[in-house]
């Protein structure tokens, strides 16, 4: 019965992450081009937009997951129709995620080296043709460096919202390991959180 339990819990962590990764990642990436390519001397310049965008990320990561989860619980239930289990906890760390998501992008697309753009451009290029055959191409590894560090995060999230009522190993380790005194259980989920990360 507890290797059911376990197997289940980390069943429920990888489905809430990879979830959370594949919508935070879809969003953040657009985000994330949009703040490279609208700065200032870029090929879709737009300060004003740039500013506002930048703003509203840096706000979304500086609220702590935790104080994040509780605070948009009316979003999760009008979304999921519940606020309690795996389902809804996707909710909270796609939220968390894609302003995380959104940094790394831009990251990754500022290590471009210039001279690429500016010889795209000097060739006729349009930004679209610049941001997909240019752009995303010569930053490919460090986006996807970008989307294993998500999955990391995210996976210690998932934890800290299973605790809360979010299943997952982090509601098995509150549960079980920790309510019930099963050190055994305890020593399986972070073992198995561990190798997950």
């Amino acid at each position: 019965m507890v290797w059911r339990l376990i197997w289940q819990a980390t069943g429920e962590t990888l489905y809430m992450v990879g979830v959370a990764v594949v919508l935070a990642e879809a969003v953040g990436l657009p985000l994330g081009i949009i703040l490279v390519t609208t700065e200032r001397g870029h090929i879709l310049e737009n300060p004003l937009v740039n500013r506002v965008l930048a703003t509203i990320i840096n706000i979304g990561r500086s609220i702590p997951f935790i104080i994040l989860m509780v605070a948009i619980i009316p979003f999760t239930r009008m979304l999921v129709g519940t606020s309690i289990g795996t389902t809804a906890a996707m909710v909270p760390l796609t939220v968390a995620a894609i302003p995380f998501v959104a940094r790394l992008v831009e990251t990754a697309l500022k290590e471009v080296d210039g001279g690429v753009v500016e010889a795209a451009l000097a060739l006729g290029a349009s930004p679209f043709e610049i941001i997909w055959k240019v752009l995303i191409p010569e930053a490919l590894p460090s986006l996807v460096s970008g989307v294993t560090i998500t999955a990391v995060n995210l996976i210690g999230y998932s934890a800290m919202a299973g605790a809360v009522g979010g299943g997952g190993l982090g509601d098995l380790a509150v549960r079980y390991g920790y309510q019930r005194f099963r050190t055994d259980i305890m020593l399986a989920t972070v073992i198995i959180l561990i190798v997950l990360v």
